[in-house]
Formats: C-alpha cells, sequence, structure tokens
C-alpha cells in the first residue's frame, strides 16, 4: 500500500528534461519549480524595468511556474508564453554561447530582436552586449549541443 501511495506521489510531480530550464529550488505555490527567480516575464517587454512577480499570480507553461505584476501580464503570456519567455531557458545567454548553462540574473537583462536573453552577471552582461548578435547567434548554434544536458555534465 506505501508503495502504491509513493508511486502515485512520484507520477504527479513535473518531469522536466535534464536542466532545460533554469529553475529555483523548490516548487512554488502551484506545485511547479519557479522560472525567472519570480520575475515577471512579461514586464521586460512592457515595463521600464522588470517587476518582481506576485505569488498570487502565476502561469504554469511547460513545467515551470511563471509569476505576474498583474493579471493583465498573466494573460498576455497566456496568449503567447513564447513571446516572453527568457530564451535558452533563463540560462544565461552569454554562457550558453560559449557552451556552458549558468545562471540568469533577472536583473541582468537584454531584449535582442524582441526576445528576451538574461545574463550571470555585470561583467558577463557587458561582455554579452559588445557583440549581441554574434553572441546570440553563437548561442543558438550551441543550444541545439548542450539544451538536453546536465548542467553538471557541461
Amino acid at each position: 500500500m506505501m508503495l502504491l501511495a509513493a508511486s502515485a506521489l512520484v507520477a504527479s510531480v513535473p518531469v522536466l528534461a535534464a536542466d532545460e530550464l533554469n529553475l529555483t529550488n523548490g516548487y512554488s505555490a502551484a506545485g511547479a519549480p519557479l522560472a525567472i527567480h519570480g520575475y515577471d516575464p512579461v514586464s521586460y517587454f512592457t515595463d521600464a524595468a522588470p517587476a518582481l512577480g506576485d505569488d498570487s499570480i502565476t502561469v504554469v507553461h511547460d513545467g515551470a511556474a511563471y509569476r505576474f505584476s498583474s493579471k493583465k501580464h498573466a494573460e498576455m503570456f497566456k496568449k503567447n508564453p513564447s513571446r516572453y519567455v527568457p530564451q535558452f531557458g533563463g540560462y544565461c545567454a552569454f554562457g550558453v554561447s560559449v557552451g556552458k548553462k549558468f545562471d540568469g540574473d533577472p536583473r541582468l537583462w537584454t531584449v535582442y530582436e524582441d526576445k528576451l536573453y538574461l545574463n550571470l552577471n555585470s561583467e558577463i552582461q557587458n561582455m554579452f552586449s559588445k557583440d549581441v548578435a554574434g553572441a546570440v547567434q553563437k548561442a543558438n548554434k550551441n543550444w541545439v549541443e548542450i539544451r538536453h544536458k546536465s548542467v553538471s555534465s557541461l
């Protein structure tokens, strides 16, 4: 009986590919790991600066919980999530350009060609900013190879 209960619990946990998304440890109130450290992904495109999301306004997409600063932003996201989610699963864009998966700091961001990119720290952000197009091109190529690989294997 105990084994049956344990297997039911495991079956209810969302299955994510090995480190495909940069998620925080633990689970949100929505039952999924938190994406973008709780920042509102729509705010990068609509506000002057990124905003922290409210835990009472959460949408789960591809196994990750995204928080929003307003219900309007949550509705915008639901209509077109791929427009707002950060590229490379929220990992540092410059890191991906060199074949690594580093944490993406939601306070260090760039919107380039209508896509959101996060970076690890201000030094990395400065290097990324010197050649955004080149870094994005390299990262897009590398992402195909590393997307399904665990962070520890890179």
